[in-house]
């Protein structure tokens, strides 16, 4: 028995949450799921970079994120969080911003790719304006971010890309034309890179959140209401009538996913599209 009690603690204390002594860009922070993952990760002790091109959000995100994390060892110092002002729909910035960044602090260990949606509507009524628009934001503007960062990464031993995706990668979503087909570019992307880098001890992988309780879903939920002719407490409820968690997931239980995929604790977790989605995937037909 002493020898189990033995083995079990032994295997506990291998496992490492703390982000202590790392570096983490969390685009999109200013609200919703990217702002819950800067939360998530300066508590478990990383210094966080959030990313965004809303000066006065990111101004507030910086007063939020807790300057003594959860997972702290008590030998180290605190991290003082940045902000990385940038227009994610514009990679050439981005990419110079990044530069910039990297040359003044040294590696990035930890991104957090999370740069908007496409609008709703079908993929037939869209311009191929609009659809290279958002290959730009969201698969052009990763790609710069991975390109500068990766190198640091390897340097260190420690690299994660983590990908905020959508449910749709694998089964599409009407009237998300235009997501549908960007996201699942994301999706090879990111699994991609998990084969060229996971050598280097540099995870990629991809969340795909559910219906997720943020300002993007309450604007989707009242244009479908609008649309349908139906109330937006109607259209919620069918909703959440096919998700067998039976409620909406929060910004923080998908930010809690991503802080574990960042951790040391998820090293053999590469390549992984992981459904946060309450089960409703799992009852699609």
């Amino acid at each position: 028995m002493c020898m189990v009690n033995s083995m079990a603690a032994t295997f506990i204390d291998m496992i490492d949450f703390s982000l202590q002594g790392k570096t983490a860009l969390v685009c999109g922070a200013t609200q919703g799921i990217g702002c819950a993952a800067a939360h998530a990760l300066a508590h478990a002790g990383a210094k966080v970079i959030a990313c965004g091109r809303n000066d006065e959000g990111l101004a507030k995100i910086l007063s939020e994120l807790p300057k003594l994390a959860t997972l702290a060892r008590a030998a180290e110092p605190a991290p003082e969080h940045e902000v990385m002002l940038v227009d994610h729909a514009n990679p050439a910035a981005v990419e110079i911003a990044a530069d910039a960044l990297l040359a003044r602090i040294g590696a990035v260990h930890i991104v957090v790719v999370n740069t908007g949606a496409p609008e709703a509507g079908y993929l037939i009524d869209a311009s191929t304006d609009e659809i290279d628009k958002f290959f730009a934001q969201l698969l052009s503007t990763a790609h710069k971010l991975a390109q500068v960062c990766a190198p640091g990464m390897r340097a260190a031993q420690y690299g994660r890309i983590i990908v905020v995706g959508a449910t749709s990668i694998e089964r599409p979503i009407r009237g998300q034309g235009v997501s549908n087909v960007v996201r699942a570019a994301m999706a090879n992307w990111a699994r991609t890179l998990a084969g060229e880098l996971g050598g280097f001890a540099i995870t990629t992988n991809l969340v795909m959140p559910g219906c997720t309780r943020t300002q993007r879903l309450e604007s989707i939920i009242a244009g479908r209401a609008k649309r349908s002719g139906s109330s937006v407490e109607e259209l919620e409820s069918r909703m959440i009538g096919k998700i067998p968690a039976g409620r909406f997931a929060t910004p923080q239980e998908i930010a809690a996913v991503i802080a574990f995929i960042a951790s040391p604790a998820a090293a053999y977790v590469n390549g992984a599209l992981i459904p946060v989605d309450g089960g409703l995937m799992c009852t699609q037909t």
